[in-house]
């Protein structure tokens, strides 16, 4: 590593162009960005300039990268691949109040398997639920917010940020004092369902609603045995270091792969192209993130945040950009540097809650906040439900979630 290395502001550009293609591109050549061939392409062109600079200056850093993005991409195709092998079959009315179950349960699943393990069990039962309904974006965006990303706060195995905090020191049973954040924002967002859904229910026609209830079933579970090997991902995760846990987690997602039938993995609608998908895009954010967050630690003392209030929104404001394990763990390292009490992990209560929050809650945000975003959204469209793109979605966040964030502001972080 070349001492010093700062690289200049203009290495900003490779990933502001990434962000601008991921909401551009599926508008107006929504054809072209189907294939993950082009989107590697992509990422690719606009990476390899960064990656050029850190062969050069900094190979240290790019090596540490890939690591991460390898155990990253280990984790989430182990849980979509295990996951993809239990079936939760059967048709429940489709009513507002099945569906705020399905919200709710797989809320507290996501700290239990990780947001990637829910989002993977969950969403296809709910999409087989929602069949006959044609007003069903709603219920896929309020998913991805509450299974993909807000639900796993409660334990480090929940969502990759905590799970860093973890391995760097922050015990275990730390993460229960986010319970009451997490009730409070699980509870709000719940409610704002209930009423949008109910609404969107009534919407639905006469027809829709009678085929509906003539379709509906008793839920089936089959693929138990995956549970095991979920529980195992689980394990791996807590108690090995690399690269003992990425062999472990490939070895057990090799015995569901082949163990699981096929046509049971064929009534789940299973195909890798959604991994594929996150494998390809966070490929290029990996890389061409590097320039940020080198200069986000060398001058992000320069941003002025000290109050636990400013660490939730701008740990929050770059995990919904950037992957929110390095943003954590930056904010993290920017308040030790402070010098602040040292509670834990030399910083504060108050303020590692303001970091941990920002991080796994901000992460739904965007659809590349959290790698099962972009994984719930490919199924979704698979099944033909019409997402909406980068910026659409963000409409919906930007509604929804940044007022509630505000609240939670002036309730737990108050100026």
């Amino acid at each position: 590593m070349e001492a010093g290395f700062i690289p200049s502001p203009l290495w900003i550009a490779p990933f502001a162009l990434l962000l601008l293609a991921l909401a551009l591109l599926p508008l107006f050549t929504a054809h072209f960005w189907e294939s993950n061939l082009r989107k590697l392409g992509l990422c690719a062109v606009l990476g390899l300039p960064v990656l050029g600079l850190y062969v050069a200056r900094d190979p240290a850093a790019l090596v540490h990268t890939a690591l991460d993005y390898v155990s990253f991409i280990v984790l989430l195709a182990s849980l979509f691949v295990i996951s993809g092998g239990v079936l939760l079959e059967g048709d429940l009315p489709a009513t507002a109040r099945t569906n705020v179950a399905f919200l709710a349960v797989g809320a507290l699943l996501a700290s239990l398997i990780g947001t990637t393990g829910a989002s993977m069990l969950l969403i296809r039962p709910l999409l087989q639920t929602n069949q006959e309904r044609r007003h069903v974006t709603h219920t896929v965006v309020f998913f991805i917010f509450l299974v993909s990303n807000i639900g796993g706060c409660l334990t480090p195995l929940g969502d990759p940020p905590l799970f860093l905090g973890y391995l760097a020191g922050v015990p275990f049973g730390w993460t229960f004092r986010l319970t009451v954040p997490w009730l409070t924002t699980v509870g709000l967002l719940l409610a704002i369902y209930y009423v949008w859904d109910s609404w969107a229910y009534s919407q639905e026609t006469p027809q829709d609603r009678r085929e509906d209830s003539l379709a509906v079933r008793p839920l089936r579970l089959a693929g138990t045995e995956n549970l095991v090997l979920l529980g195992g991902i689980v394990l791996a995760a807590a108690f090995l270091k690399a690269p003992w846990r990425e062999l472990a987690m490939v070895v057990l997602t090799g015995l569901s792969f082949r163990h699981t039938p096929k046509d049971l993995r064929g009534a789940n609608h299973f195909s890798f192209h959604p991994i594929l998908e996150v494998a390809a895009i966070f490929a290029g954010i990996f890389i061409t993130m590097l320039p940020v967050l080198d200069l986000l630690r060398a001058r992000g003392g320069e941003l002025g945040v000290r109050e636990p209030w400013q660490f939730f929104w701008a740990t929050g404001a770059l995990s919904s950009f950037l992957d929110n394990a390095p943003t954590y763990l930056s904010f993290l390292a920017l308040a030790q540097g402070q010098r602040l009490t040292a509670e834990v992990v030399g910083v504060p209560h108050e303020i590692l809650t303001a970091i941990s929050l920002g991080a796994v809650f901000m992460g739904a945000n965007t659809y590349i906040g959290n790698g099962p975003n972009f994984m719930v959204r490919s199924i979704a469209e698979a099944r033909g439900v019409r997402m909406p793109g980068f910026g659409g979605y963000m409409l919906y966040s930007g509604a929804v979630l940044i007022p509630v964030f505000l609240l939670l502001t002036f309730v737990f972080f108050r100026p």
